[in-house]
């Protein structure tokens, strides 16, 4: 454990136990909240996902939000990274290719304050075996 040596590290440390915290409660109801899964593989760390992750994690704290934000792994779009799959409550998952900071304002904004689509979504256009 850390030694604790200032008051500065013991708010650290509070705040670093309060995320955990947070992240532990809502992940006891995924389905009630907005769930934002930020592909993290290594094409899209390289394209800038982890910038967007830290911004959606950021502003939807500002704008009172209540969503979860995750990493995953590859999506299979390496060539629109970054891609993110947002699942709105009780509605099927969109994923947005070529997300940059002002993509992901658009879809905070638009998308998940408003339901309203935004360019940027990735069609669906395979099949899984109980589609055939």
């Amino acid at each position: 454990m850390t030694k604790v040596k200032s008051l500065a590290d013991l708010k650290k440390m509070k705040e670093q136990l309060q995320s955990k915290v947070e992240l532990r409660e809502k992940g006891e109801d995924p389905e009630s909240r907005v769930q934002i899964k930020v592909a993290m593989a290594t094409c899209g760390i390289a394209s800038g996902a982890k910038t967007v992750m830290e911004f959606f994690i950021e502003e939807l704290e500002k704008r009172s939000i209540d969503a979860v934000v995750t990493q995953t792994g590859c999506m299979g779009y390496c060539y629109a990274e970054p891609t993110i799959e947002v699942q709105l409550p009780n509605q099927e998952p969109v994923v947005f290719g070529y997300v940059d900071n002002q993509k992901a304002d658009e879809i905070i904004e638009k998308y998940i304050k408003n339901g309203e689509l935004v360019d940027g979504i990735i069609p669906m256009n395979y099949n899984t075996i109980d589609n055939q």
